[in-house]
């Protein structure tokens, strides 16, 4: 089977550095996270830019993988994210990378669930999008094992969810 096309989204800020662990795996195609010049650049031009390089960038992708750190609920962008792989129908799940270590901090507190604050109506019943989303804690003595030996079928599931 081919490689799943896949956008993670995140805080960049606090957790480009687990972000780039994962991507390392290599189980799916993911778009590479903008380098810090490039995205002060974009940040610089406005947030219409960065709305811009955010949809460019979940085009044509069947899943959207919120790589879930400290401060990604709190994350604007993220929220965005979340919304639009929502409204288009993408296959969306959650991953824990609190026990991730990041080369320059470590390991960080687990964030909370950025599924939490959105509700959406199913059959006529509200619901918190975390009720319908996945989000998955890896093991805290191998995160990245437990990530790279599951991450193709959480996509595969997401994906079918949706």
């Amino acid at each position: 089977m081919a490689k799943r096309q896949v956008f993670y989204s995140f805080h960049y800020d606090n957790d480009v550095m687990r972000v780039q662990l994962v991507r390392n795996i290599g189980a799916v195609e993911g778009i590479a996270p903008a380098s810090p010049n490039d995205w002060e650049s974009i940040r610089q031009k406005g947030d219409s830019a960065i709305k811009t390089w955010i949809d460019n960038a979940m085009q044509n992708r069947s899943c959207i993988v919120v790589l879930i750190g400290s401060e990604t609920a709190s994350c604007k962008w993220v929220k965005y994210e979340i919304e639009k792989a929502w409204n288009e129908k993408k296959g969306l799940l959650g991953i824990y990378i609190h026990n991730l270590e990041c080369p320059n901090t470590g390991k960080c507190k687990q964030g909370a669930n950025p599924f939490d604050s959105f509700i959406v109506t199913i059959g006529g019943t509200k619901k918190k999008l975390s009720e319908l989303v996945v989000c998955h804690n890896p093991n805290s003595r191998d995160a990245y094992g437990d990530i790279r030996d599951n991450i193709s079928d959480w996509i595969e599931a997401a994906i079918k969810a949706r």
